[in-house]
Protein backbone atom coordinates (compact mmCIF):
# COMPACT_ATOMS: atom_id res chain seq x y z
CA UNK A 1 0.00 0.00 0.00
CA UNK A 2 1.42 3.47 -0.60
CA UNK A 3 2.33 5.26 2.43
CA UNK A 4 0.82 8.36 1.24
CA UNK A 5 -2.99 7.57 0.64
CA UNK A 6 -4.84 7.70 3.82
CA UNK A 7 -6.32 4.65 5.06
CA UNK A 8 -10.02 4.71 6.23
CA UNK A 9 -9.12 5.17 10.01
CA UNK A 10 -6.87 7.97 9.34
CA UNK A 11 -9.04 9.44 7.21
CA UNK A 12 -11.81 9.60 10.12
CA UNK A 13 -9.24 10.42 12.51
CA UNK A 14 -8.23 13.58 10.48
CA UNK A 15 -12.10 14.38 10.18
CA UNK A 16 -12.66 14.11 13.80
CA UNK A 17 -9.75 16.42 14.49
CA UNK A 18 -11.07 19.38 12.02
CA UNK A 19 -14.49 18.62 13.59
CA UNK A 20 -13.04 19.19 16.87
CA UNK A 21 -11.56 22.19 15.79
CA UNK A 22 -14.55 23.54 14.59
CA UNK A 23 -16.74 23.09 17.48
CA UNK A 24 -14.27 25.61 19.30
CA UNK A 25 -15.34 28.14 16.71
CA UNK A 26 -18.97 27.48 16.74
CA UNK A 27 -19.79 30.71 17.96
CA UNK A 28 -17.91 32.24 15.00
CA UNK A 29 -20.38 30.60 13.24
CA UNK A 30 -23.54 31.66 15.23
CA UNK A 31 -22.40 35.04 14.61
CA UNK A 32 -21.95 35.04 11.20
CA UNK A 33 -25.57 33.08 11.17
CA UNK A 34 -26.89 36.11 12.93
CA UNK A 35 -24.88 38.90 10.80
CA UNK A 36 -26.66 37.05 7.82
CA UNK A 37 -30.04 37.19 9.20
CA UNK A 38 -30.00 40.49 9.50
CA UNK A 39 -28.47 41.76 6.28
CA UNK A 40 -30.18 39.43 4.39
CA UNK A 41 -34.14 40.29 6.17
CA UNK A 42 -32.90 43.68 5.28
CA UNK A 43 -32.96 43.14 1.78
CA UNK A 44 -29.18 42.40 1.10
CA UNK A 45 -28.03 39.54 -0.61
CA UNK A 46 -25.28 36.47 -0.47
CA UNK A 47 -22.70 36.09 -3.22
CA UNK A 48 -20.64 32.77 -2.65
CA UNK A 49 -17.97 31.22 -4.37
CA UNK A 50 -15.27 28.97 -4.84
CA UNK A 51 -13.39 26.28 -7.11
CA UNK A 52 -13.61 22.72 -7.89
CA UNK A 53 -15.42 21.26 -4.79
CA UNK A 54 -15.34 24.91 -3.19
CA UNK A 55 -17.62 25.47 -5.91
CA UNK A 56 -20.33 22.41 -5.04
CA UNK A 57 -19.96 23.97 -1.09
CA UNK A 58 -20.37 27.34 -2.33
CA UNK A 59 -23.47 26.31 -4.74
CA UNK A 60 -25.28 24.16 -1.03
CA UNK A 61 -24.87 27.34 0.49
CA UNK A 62 -26.76 29.35 -1.45
CA UNK A 63 -29.35 26.66 -2.32
CA UNK A 64 -30.24 26.34 1.29
CA UNK A 65 -30.70 30.47 1.55
CA UNK A 66 -33.06 30.62 -1.28
CA UNK A 67 -34.88 27.51 -0.69
CA UNK A 68 -34.45 26.26 3.29
CA UNK A 69 -32.66 24.48 5.37
CA UNK A 70 -34.71 22.97 7.83
CA UNK A 71 -37.34 26.46 8.80
CA UNK A 72 -39.94 27.00 6.02
CA UNK A 73 -39.61 30.18 5.54
CA UNK A 74 -39.56 32.95 2.72
CA UNK A 75 -36.55 32.77 0.47
CA UNK A 76 -33.51 35.40 0.30
CA UNK A 77 -31.04 36.66 -2.30
CA UNK A 78 -28.13 34.18 -2.68
CA UNK A 79 -26.46 33.80 -5.50
CA UNK A 80 -23.64 31.19 -6.65
CA UNK A 81 -21.42 33.58 -8.66
CA UNK A 82 -19.57 30.34 -10.35
CA UNK A 83 -23.01 28.78 -11.44
CA UNK A 84 -23.76 31.57 -14.35
CA UNK A 85 -21.74 29.97 -17.03
CA UNK A 86 -22.25 32.30 -19.59
CA UNK A 87 -20.96 35.27 -17.12
CA UNK A 88 -18.50 33.13 -16.26
CA UNK A 89 -16.62 31.75 -19.75
CA UNK A 90 -17.78 35.68 -20.85
CA UNK A 91 -15.49 37.34 -18.38
CA UNK A 92 -12.88 34.48 -18.19
CA UNK A 93 -12.52 34.63 -22.14
CA UNK A 94 -12.59 38.57 -22.02
CA UNK A 95 -10.53 39.48 -18.59
CA UNK A 96 -8.86 35.84 -17.71
CA UNK A 97 -10.14 33.29 -15.21
CA UNK A 98 -8.68 35.10 -12.37
CA UNK A 99 -11.27 37.55 -12.73
CA UNK A 100 -14.21 35.69 -13.25
CA UNK A 101 -15.55 36.23 -9.42
CA UNK A 102 -14.16 40.21 -8.80
CA UNK A 103 -16.25 41.21 -11.92
CA UNK A 104 -19.15 40.02 -10.64
CA UNK A 105 -18.78 40.87 -7.22
CA UNK A 106 -18.08 44.14 -8.70
CA UNK A 107 -21.45 44.43 -10.77
CA UNK A 108 -23.78 42.47 -8.45
CA UNK A 109 -22.25 43.33 -4.59
CA UNK A 110 -23.50 46.43 -2.60
CA UNK A 111 -22.71 47.92 0.64
CA UNK A 112 -24.32 45.66 3.53
CA UNK A 113 -24.59 42.18 1.52
CA UNK A 114 -22.04 39.58 2.11
CA UNK A 115 -19.99 37.52 0.17
CA UNK A 116 -18.51 33.99 1.14
CA UNK A 117 -15.54 32.62 0.03
CA UNK A 118 -14.62 29.01 -0.16
CA UNK A 119 -10.97 27.66 -0.78
CA UNK A 120 -9.06 24.57 0.01
CA UNK A 121 -5.76 25.89 -0.16
CA UNK A 122 -7.01 29.96 0.26
CA UNK A 123 -4.26 30.68 -2.29
CA UNK A 124 -7.08 30.69 -5.24
CA UNK A 125 -6.23 33.82 -7.17
CA UNK A 126 -9.88 34.23 -8.23
CA UNK A 127 -11.36 33.97 -4.70
CA UNK A 128 -8.49 36.38 -3.33
CA UNK A 129 -9.60 38.96 -6.21
CA UNK A 130 -13.35 38.41 -5.42
CA UNK A 131 -12.57 39.02 -1.83
CA UNK A 132 -10.60 42.84 -2.61
CA UNK A 133 -13.84 43.73 -5.17
CA UNK A 134 -16.29 42.90 -1.75
CA UNK A 135 -14.16 45.28 -0.05
CA UNK A 136 -14.65 48.19 -2.53
CA UNK A 137 -18.40 47.46 -2.97
CA UNK A 138 -18.25 47.93 0.35
CA UNK A 139 -19.46 44.00 1.39
CA UNK A 140 -18.64 42.03 3.90
CA UNK A 141 -16.97 39.34 3.01
CA UNK A 142 -15.47 36.30 4.61
CA UNK A 143 -14.17 32.88 3.92
CA UNK A 144 -13.59 29.24 4.50
CA UNK A 145 -10.22 28.09 4.03
CA UNK A 146 -7.86 25.44 4.48
CA UNK A 147 -4.80 25.90 7.07
CA UNK A 148 -3.52 29.23 7.89
CA UNK A 149 -1.76 31.26 6.95
CA UNK A 150 -3.27 31.90 3.53
CA UNK A 151 -3.85 34.93 1.01
CA UNK A 152 -7.67 34.91 1.58
CA UNK A 153 -7.61 34.66 5.25
CA UNK A 154 -5.62 37.90 4.79
CA UNK A 155 -7.97 39.96 2.06
CA UNK A 156 -11.52 38.89 4.24
CA UNK A 157 -13.16 40.50 7.13
CA UNK A 158 -13.11 37.22 8.81
CA UNK A 159 -11.96 34.27 8.07
CA UNK A 160 -12.20 29.81 8.85
CA UNK A 161 -8.91 28.67 8.54
CA UNK A 162 -9.70 24.61 8.70
CA UNK A 163 -6.65 22.46 9.40
CA UNK A 164 -6.17 18.98 7.58
CA UNK A 165 -5.33 17.76 4.18
CA UNK A 166 -8.00 19.15 0.94
CA UNK A 167 -10.20 15.77 1.50
CA UNK A 168 -10.58 16.98 5.15
CA UNK A 169 -11.03 20.80 4.53
CA UNK A 170 -13.42 20.08 2.35
CA UNK A 171 -15.64 17.93 4.38
CA UNK A 172 -15.60 20.15 7.42
CA UNK A 173 -16.58 23.23 4.78
CA UNK A 174 -19.57 21.53 4.59
CA UNK A 175 -20.08 20.67 8.44
CA UNK A 176 -19.91 24.34 8.61
CA UNK A 177 -22.51 25.32 5.92
CA UNK A 178 -24.85 23.51 7.29
CA UNK A 179 -23.96 24.94 10.57
CA UNK A 180 -24.09 28.27 9.36
CA UNK A 181 -27.28 27.65 7.74
CA UNK A 182 -28.84 26.62 11.03
CA UNK A 183 -27.15 29.86 12.79
CA UNK A 184 -28.97 31.95 9.96
CA UNK A 185 -32.53 29.94 10.11
CA UNK A 186 -32.41 30.29 14.47
CA UNK A 187 -31.47 34.05 13.70
CA UNK A 188 -34.65 34.84 11.71
CA UNK A 189 -36.98 32.73 14.02
CA UNK A 190 -35.47 35.36 16.86
CA UNK A 191 -36.40 38.40 15.12
CA UNK A 192 -39.48 37.27 14.19
CA UNK A 193 -40.23 36.78 18.09
CA UNK A 194 -39.09 39.73 19.03
CA UNK A 195 -40.83 41.48 16.28
CA UNK A 196 -44.03 39.75 17.60
CA UNK A 197 -43.43 41.09 20.66
CA UNK A 198 -42.71 44.49 20.01
CA UNK A 199 -46.27 44.57 17.95
CA UNK A 200 -47.93 43.16 21.36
Amino acid sequence: MNPMIPTARSHVDDLGRALDWLRARSPVLTRWGSVLASRLNAGGRLLAAGNGGSAAEAQHLTAELVGRFQDDRRAFSAIALHADTSCLTAIGNDYGYDEVFARQVEGHARAGDVVVLLSTSGRSRNVVLAARAASVAGATSWAMTGPAPNPLADEVDDALCVPGTAATVQEAHLVAVHVLCGAFEQALAGAARAERWRAS
